[in-house]
């Protein structure tokens, strides 16, 4: 399931704000986004229709945790622009950024707990 922009932001305010009401979001996301009544209802609409928050008694919180959505929306990506070629990506971002020492072992702690020798997965 793919997230807009538009989304991410009102699911961003969600998160931090959960159980929010429903007037409550309207302020923050004016606040915030400088969004309309009207837009934020739009978008939880949407949000609802994809089953990613719930609206009960004017009461909104998520059905689906930020990582979930965050994972979700980087595999899109990569499956979108990059063919599903993680290492491709990671060429690419490094092609443009230099990763601390501290991210680079980071990183490598990540892979050799989800490689199969690893036994993440």
């Amino acid at each position: 399931m793919t997230v807009n922009n538009s989304e991410m932001k009102l699911m961003q305010l969600i998160w931090e704000n959960e159980p929010v009401r429903s007037g409550d979001l309207v302020k923050i996301a004016y606040n915030s986004l400088d969004w309309k009544k009207s837009t934020v209802y739009t978008v939880v609409k949407k949000l609802s229709d994809k089953q990613l928050i719930k609206n009960e008694n004017t009461i909104i919180s998520s059905l689906r945790k930020q990582e979930s959505v965050l994972s979700d929306k980087s595999e899109n990506v990569i499956n979108k622009t990059y063919g599903g070629s993680l290492p491709m990506f990671l060429a690419a971002f490094l092609s443009r950024e230099k990763l601390t020492k501290s991210e680079a072992e980071e990183l490598k702690a990540l892979i050799d707990m989800n490689t199969a020798e690893g036994g993440g997965m």
